[in-house]
């Protein structure tokens, strides 16, 4: 059995992994990379592989960086099963049609100003059709169901990092090997906490805050409101950048808390995403996934997706409209870094007015425009046009749906792997997990380039 790493080597972006085993190839994740947009185009664009040859693709969760570029897979001629959990598939026949329209949109935008220029005009990765035709390749299983592949077994382990996220774990014989995909946080609301394996014989595992710890959860209502409150003191707007799925719903879970408990004002809360109030529904029908918390909410008839001054926002002229507001409000919108969608648009009309404040509320990755904003640059380019950066701008890793430095080692440790791979993640923060793996044991630890390839089991 062989691993080749293509993509979420050595960066966050981008996961993709061929295995091969008895003449089978196994695509694991077929994610996005963002980044500098000339790297981001070409990596995209042309797969280091025939999509063709590829027998079967696993996805472990429905985040666009994990699963975005199927579309073009099957664009160039794959076309056989993406097999993920039930949930992952709800979510991502609406995610990838909402991506295709993305892809659309940006470039249509971006066109216009290519052609003022008399610029070569540029065609999008895939379209709202390209998208559709993948989505009749999804297949959902339960988690801890197992299916087989030439003797392989697989099965989908909970990984409690968004809904229907999930570890993947490959046995052979008596041989184990477990993909973590993007693990989650223990104690997080609304889905279950991520399970272990014992007795991995080899992890390969993310590594996003690898060097960070991050603050305790119940803390991040409190920094939430205080951030809220000096925005309304200022009269401004909250933009709040954030993934559609995950993210979106874990804030405006503290802010149902925190309007419930009456320790905010009744402002307006604009979830600006086509995305999100389908999203929302697809919440309601995978109780399956829900911790006792959760549960416990809807039991009561309590939703903390659907509340007094939430607006979802769908139509563009809508969302057009909240770029001319009199009244301070709350606007999240996608994508989470940045770098497509609406999110562009409230950040170009609200970024130079110091009112204003900019939450953010995941990792970004290098060279977005994300990273830019929450490493403190001054001037950044918005539709390639530059801007001040005059708001307020702040960061919030509490709202992270990823394991910090002591998640990863105790699952790690939970898991007793004689060999670790280390992926998604930058250098900086594998290199320093590195170490922390090597004093506490673990020995046989490598951090692959991209086209590496390791004999396996």
């Amino acid at each position: 059995m062989k691993i080749t790493f293509f993509g979420a080597t050595r960066t966050v972006t981008g996961s993709m992994m061929l295995l091969e085993h008895n003449k089978k190839r196994i695509l694991i994740e077929c994610g996005l990379y963002q980044g500098r947009r000339s790297e981001s185009e070409t990596i995209n664009r042309i797969f280091p592989f025939d999509p063709k040859s590829i027998d079967i693709v696993l996805i472990s969760h429905a985040h666009i960086d994990h699963s975005g570029n199927l579309p073009n897979l099957v664009k160039q001629g794959y076309d056989k099963d993406i097999i993920s959990t039930d949930a992952t598939v709800d979510l991502l026949e609406l995610m990838l049609k909402d991506s295709g329209h993305i892809h659309e949109k940006d470039i249509e935008y971006l066109n216009k100003k290519l052609k003022k220029k008399n610029e070569p005009l540029k065609e999008p990765l895939y379209t709202v059709m390209e998208a559709e035709k993948a989505m009749k390749y999804l297949k959902g299983v339960q988690y801890y169901k197992t299916f087989s592949i030439d003797g392989l077994n697989i099965s989908f382990i909970e990984a409690g990092h968004i809904l229907g996220s999930a570890q993947i774990l490959f046995e052979l014989n008596d041989k184990k090997l477990l993909f973590t995909g993007d693990l989650g946080r223990e104690h997080l609301p609304i889905i279950r906490n991520p399970d272990k394996v014992e007795n991995v014989d080899v992890l390969i595992t993310e590594s996003t805050y690898g060097d960070k710890i991050h603050k305790n959860i119940q803390m991040s209502q409190n920094e939430l409101k205080i951030i809220i409150e000096k925005t309304l003191i200022k009269k401004g707007n909250l933009i709040v950048p954030s993934f559609s799925v995950g993210r979106t719903q874990e804030i405006l879970f503290d802010i149902f808390n925190l309007r419930k408990e009456n320790r905010i004002p009744a402002i307006d809360i604009f979830v600006d995403s086509p995305l999100s109030s389908n999203i929302t529904n697809v919440f309601k029908n995978h109780s399956e996934c829900y911790d006792k918390e959760m549960m416990e909410l809807f039991n009561k008839k309590e939703n903390p997706f659907e509340f007094e001054n939430l607006h979802y926002i769908t139509d563009v002229e809508d969302s057009k409209k909240l770029n001319i507001l009199k009244t301070p409000s709350i606007i999240i919108s996608s994508s989470g870094m940045c770098e497509a969608g609406r999110i562009l648009h409230h950040l170009k009309h609200n970024i130079t007015d110091k009112k204003n404040t900019i939450l953010i509320i995941g990792f970004m990755a290098q060279n977005t425009l994300g990273r830019r904003i929450a490493d403190g640059e001054k001037k950044v380019k918005i539709f390639s046009e530059e801007f001040q950066v005059r708001s307020d701008v702040y960061i919030m890793n509490e709202y992270s749906a990823h394991a910090d430095k002591n998640d990863l080692l105790k699952h790690t440790k939970d898991n007793a792997p004689e060999k670790i791979f280390l992926v998604h993640g930058e250098s900086s923060q594998q290199n320093e997990f590195s170490k922390t793996l090597s004093m506490n044991g673990f020995n046989d630890i490598i951090i692959p380039v991209r086209g590496d390839s390791y004999e396996i089991l």
